[in-house]
């Protein structure tokens, strides 16, 4: 395993996307579309077949899941914290929280788990991952709609909600939880057909992170996206979880997964919560933007440390 062979790759082909996009190859109608394909078709294929071969009982820790689960959400709080003393609008607010705990893991971490880990470990971060986005998404909408002035929020609970608990990636990860507990092999053309739509999800997503960075927006709210995916998101976060399970003596090899979960950048998708349930979207992409810049410093400090 050697980060810098992890951890440089990943982020030229995330400059290669954004060259694209600024010189045109990549244009902004293109973007949305493939990002679907991607969430919703390609990174679930890649999830299932992998969870799906892997012996369930041998690679699920509910030790990890629970310290995974408690250090996202003392973050979550801390965040909450920090932002109410720096007096920011409602809509910011639930969107600076938003960005300190939400974890980019459909595009990032399950790249840096795959390309660092390989099948194996990419399927426990995959097991891992359906936990805790459940979490997060549930937070997520939680503080979103209570600091939304927007009518209709209830509405708006059920639609989130529907996406929650229909998310791609928990579903996929689930039916191959299945698999693997019932120990159903997979047809030799479904695992081909997976694996030709899995190998679609990792560089496409992660040039599409580099067609969708904005340092225009980095810079507009430079102090706060500092503090919130930087410091909180980057660092607090994965920190905690680490000082946790060094602290319970878990082994090193059964809570990296969980640590490349932690350490991701903030979540492309809380730009469209953002926008969906009154937050402020162009703070979130500047989030996004500015955390996944930070992450390849970050990554590679984690990997060291937990490796």
């Amino acid at each position: 395993m050697n980060i810098t062979t992890t951890i440089v790759p990943i982020f030229c082909i995330i400059v290669l996307g954004w060259l694209a996009f600024r010189k045109g190859f990549i244009q902004p109608e293109f973007i949305a579309p493939a990002n679907r394909i991607v969430y919703y078709l390609a990174i679930p294929a890649m999830i299932f077949k992998v969870v799906a071969q892997t012996d369930f009982s041998a690679n699920f820790h509910s030790r990890v899941t629970v310290v995974t689960w408690l250090s996202m959400g003392s973050i979550f709080l801390v965040s909450w914290w920090i932002g109410k003393l720096s007096r920011f609008r409602q809509g910011q607010l639930a969107t600076f929280i938003q960005s300190g705990y939400h974890c980019n893991i459909g595009y990032m971490a399950l790249a840096v788990a795959y390309y660092y880990l390989g099948n194996q470990g990419l399927a426990r971060t995959g097991m891992l991952a359906a936990f805790l986005m459940l979490l997060q998404n549930l937070l997520s909408v939680g503080v979103l709609s209570f600091y939304s002035r927007e009518g209709s929020v209830w509405k708006k609970w059920n639609r989130i909600g529907i996406n929650i608990f229909g998310n791609p990636i928990i579903l996929s990860a689930a039916v191959g939880m299945g698999f693997s507990l019932l120990h159903i092999p997979l047809p030799t053309v479904v695992h081909r057909s997976l694996d030709i739509l899995g190998g679609f999800a990792l560089p496409m997503a992660l040039i599409l992170i580099g067609a969708s960075l904005s340092f225009r927006l980095i810079r507009r709210h430079l102090f706060a996206v500092l503090w919130t995916a930087g410091v909180v998101k980057l660092l607090l976060l994965p920190g905690l979880a680490y000082g946790a399970f060094r602290l319970l003596n878990i082994p090193r090899p059964d809570f990296l997964p969980a640590i490349i979960l932690l350490a991701s950048p903030t979540a492309t998708v809380t730009y469209v919560m953002a926008r969906e349930m009154g937050g402020d979207p162009d703070f979130a992409v500047a989030a996004i933007s500015a955390s996944t810049l930070l992450s390849a410093v970050t990554f590679s400090l984690w990997l060291t440390l937990a490796g």
